[in-house]
């Protein structure tokens, strides 16, 4: 299955609950989740409503008089004791723990000395744990977020006045599309910003598909003259229907995930691509950059398909220092495939072969294979090597002729 969601006037926890349960997720499936994490009463109610002229779904957090401030330490105990699945929990976890992030940075205070406020309330609570039950719910293999509104002028916060967007919101959209709008008034929060940025394997404009469900999530506010709401597409990709862009490899739009880190020790990094390549990285590799004030840094990068890219985005965040990632949908050409062996001194080497409409246009041995008959014949590598690759074209022209 494949999301798309307009946020082209902007984003909140409650407008994408409201957009999950108008695209059919049930409101059991949300209120389970939330009733698994949250310490206190929190009850979910849906109201049907209209944005100027946008019937939508309006979803109402009733929480209990609770005036617990938590910490990202608190919350992260909370969801792994809470029993969830593990796809709600990973999701709920760096949806939180992107905001936590995102706060100490723009407060300049330690992670864990970020008291979250309202972020930290049960009704965020129940935002986020229920947006991240909606979205496993669903099974989005993938999610394309567009461009997304932040809206202009000042806004108040707990610290008093702030511009729009506020500061936290302006951090968690580092790297992806934004832009003011047409409203002046916050028109996305921090708890919003951090569900699509922890979320999305995309952004861009709705992609090929079929649309299958379409949610509107209303806002709590109704200005005159603009529909405070989200939208959520769901349905299939095109090109799981045989599209122009299909591929017998693959229905799913590959991404290239990449990411500027500049912290992190550089012996890890053989580890860090073998993870990403055991968690369906289809490649995975490094391009030495120089960052500002002539520091020396690496650009990893990632290619995935769709389908796959949640697992990947995990291991990034998981197995590198960095906060965020961008990602860019792209198109791929691959010629088909088929494996084969050859001989070589009586050990079997296998080759692959890639075709373009039957004919091959690349045979190449495997590497290890060969490294392995030369060490057990006590050969050089190299003649090996070259021996390989005489017999797989001897294979090359067999099916060329077939």
């Amino acid at each position: 299955m494949i999301g798309w969601v307009d946020a082209s006037s902007g984003a909140s926890g409650d407008m994408l609950l409201g957009a999950l349960l108008g695209a059919d997720v049930p409101l059991e499936v949300i209120a389970e989740a939330v009733h698994a994490v949250a310490p206190e009463h929190v009850a979910l109610k849906a109201e049907p409503v209209v944005r100027n002229g946008f019937a939508a779904v309006r979803c109402h957090v009733e929480v209990a008089d609770s005036r617990t401030q938590r910490t990202w330490k608190d919350i992260a105990g909370l969801l792994a004791d809470a029993h969830l699945s593990d796809g709600v929990r990973r999701r709920a976890h760096t949806t939180f723990e992107r905001l936590a992030t995102a706060e100490a940075k723009v407060h300049g205070t330690p992670i864990d000395d970020v008291h979250f406020h309202e972020v930290g309330a049960l009704d965020a609570i129940a935002d986020v744990v229920g947006v991240c039950a909606g979205l496993e719910h669903l099974h989005l293999d993938v999610l394309v977020v567009s461009p997304v509104a932040v809206g202009s002028g000042t806004t108040k916060s707990a610290h008093g006045a702030m511009p729009v967007p506020p500061p936290a919101v302006a951090e968690l959209l580092r790297g992806s599309p934004s832009y003011a709008g047409d409203v002046a008034m916050e028109m996305c929060t921090p708890t919003g910003a951090a569900l699509l940025t922890s979320n999305a394997t995309s952004f861009g404009p709705q992609p090929a598909m079929s649309v299958l469900e379409i949610g509107v999530g209303a806002g709590g506010r109704d200005p005159e003259g603009h529909a405070n709401v989200l939208r959520l597409f769901v349905g299939e990709s095109s090109t799981q229907h045989g599209g122009e862009h299909g591929s017998e490899h693959g229905t799913h739009q590959p991404l290239l995930v990449e990411a500027n880190i500049d912290d992190l020790d550089p012996r890890l990094w053989p580890n860090v691509i073998a993870a990403l390549l055991k968690a369906g990285a289809s490649d995975a590799w490094l391009t030495p950059i120089l960052m500002k004030k002539g520091r020396p840094a690496h650009t990893l990068h990632v290619l995935v398909a769709g389908d796959k890219a949640e697992q990947v985005r995990f291991e990034v965040f998981r197995q590198t220092s960095t906060i965020g990632v961008r990602e860019i949908a792209i198109g791929k050409h691959a010629l088909d495939r088929e494996m084969h062996t050859v001989l070589i001194d009586g050990h079997v080497v296998h080759v692959k072969l890639a075709l373009h409409e039957g004919s091959v246009v690349n045979a190449q041995p495997e590497y290890d294979d060969v490294a392995r008959v030369a060490d057990a014949t006590n050969r050089p590598i190299k003649d090996v090597l070259a021996e390989a690759i005489a017999a797989s074209r001897g294979i090359g022209r067999g099916i060329d002729q077939a």
